[in-house]
């Protein structure tokens, strides 16, 4: 598990909590959240590229909110490595999804690094 200190964790811990309220409960939320869901769009364009057999509103809250935050850090801000990226999307689906959610994000995540159809921002 990632040291709980990590600022880095911490932020990604923060940007998944309100990315669930901005996109479920509709409250203020945090400019790095703001900057993620304001490319929602495309996000939710890569997830349904990634994960076909699940459509976006059928996707756990938690999970979608992991997921674009993943794929933001992936294809738009590319900050870290690709396996940081993901390793810490898993981490968050296991302090966050349900018990299916590490392995739902590794797969939708390998699948869109594999995929040649996307493009980054």
């Amino acid at each position: 598990m990632k040291n709980p200190l990590d600022p880095r964790h911490k932020k990604r811990q923060k940007a998944v909590e309100d990315l669930f309220k901005i996109d479920f409960h509709k409250q203020t939320v945090g400019d790095f959240a703001k900057e993620i869901f304001a490319k929602k769009e495309f996000l939710d364009t890569q997830i349904k590229i990634s994960a076909p057999e699940f459509p976006i509103e059928k996707i756990n809250r938690v999970d979608l909110a992991i997921l674009r935050l993943a794929i933001y850090e992936l294809l738009i801000s590319k900050k870290e490595p690709q396996r940081v990226i993901i390793d810490e999307a898993i981490e968050l689906a296991k302090e966050y999804g349900g018990q299916g959610s590490p392995a739902f994000i590794n797969g939708a995540l390998g699948k869109l690094i594999k995929n040649d159809k996307h493009t980054a921002i």
